[in-house]
């Protein structure tokens, strides 16, 4: 796939980008995505991650996505403005054998100072246009947070059911999580 801007959020001045990072934008873009991510952690989102919760820890997670992505295992898409990276989502498309039609869409992230702008649909959109240029007819994903659970239904995901203590927030505690799907056309 190729780098250029799928959608957009917040048209006008400081407008928002969305687009597909491949090879070495991938591995130049772990610094930016790192602060996503801390922020996200910080802000108290259970996305894989305790505190205390360092830059160390989060740069060493987007190397390893990056190796994904230039293995051809991930899609990663960002959100960007003139500031730098507000967002990020990827797509697992790396699957068993039995699942090639299958993408787990993953760490959906909207840094705090750019929630509420329509950058999570712009993500979202991305997303799925992405996985539909892969050949993927099917999108799984899971969440433990009801804002995200607000987007994923707006956006005609089907909410499958919610695991009691399925993950743990950041600081400690058990979070419920509420897994999704949805169907895409075929290409």
């Amino acid at each position: 796939m190729d780098e250029t801007c799928l959608h957009a959020a917040a048209p006008g001045p400081g407008a928002v980008k969305v687009r597909v990072l491949a090879g070495a934008e991938a591995r130049d873009a772990v610094p930016a995505l790192a602060g996503v991510l801390l922020d996200c952690v910080e802000g108290g989102a259970s996305v894989s991650f305790m505190a205390p919760f360092d830059r160390g820890t989060a740069e060493g997670f987007w190397r390893e996505v990056a190796a994904g992505v230039e293995r051809g295992e991930r899609i990663l898409l960002v959100a960007e403005d003139g500031e730098g990276v507000l967002g990020t989502v990827q797509l697992v498309v790396q699957q068993p054998p039995n699942q090639p039609h299958r993408a787990d869409l993953s760490k959906m992230l909207v840094h705090s100072r750019a929630r509420r702008r329509g950058i999570g649909k712009a993500l979202m959109d991305a997303a799925e246009d992405a996985a539909r240029a892969a050949g993927k007819t099917l999108l799984v994903l899971d969440t433990a947070s009801p804002d995200a659970e607000r987007l994923y239904t707006r956006a005609g995901w089907i909410k499958v059911g919610v695991i009691p203590g399925y993950a743990l927030w950041p600081g400690g505690g058990f979070c419920d999580t509420t897994f999704f799907y949805k169907a895409l056309p075929s290409p």
